[in-house]
């Protein structure tokens, strides 16, 4: 699939969440991110690249890699009472970061390729 192809459906995303963001519905912005369309590119890449198997492993770490997401959203929730938007924001960046940074040292542990 070409980078541009890439490109452009991201780009089409983020007009759509900016549509819903505006409409009355606007909290359905938040499910759009969560549509797979990257999980699609990175599950067609993967599994024309590599085994089935690898492919499998793919999708298992995609399953536990709503954990950062989880750590993500919980500490933007909690921080929006205490800090302003971009401070609150950052903070759940480093939280989604730190949270992504562990699950690979588990997953890396458990699966023995650290």
């Amino acid at each position: 699939m070409g980078l541009g192809i890439k490109a452009l459906i991201g780009a089409l995303v983020v007009i759509l969440i900016g549509v819903l963001s505006k409409s009355r519905n606007y909290y359905i912005a938040g499910l759009v991110p969560l549509f797979p369309t990257f999980a699609l590119i990175a599950h067609y890449i993967v599994g024309t690249e590599r085994s089935l198997e690898d492919l499998r492993t793919t999708i298992l770490f995609g399953m536990w890699a709503v954990f950062p997401y989880m750590a993500y959203l919980a500490s933007l929730y909690i921080l929006l009472g205490y800090v302003k938007l971009p401070t609150a924001l950052t903070a759940a960046v480093i939280c989604w970061l730190a949270a992504a940074w562990l699950l690979i040292l588990a997953w890396n542990r458990w699966h023995g390729q650290g």
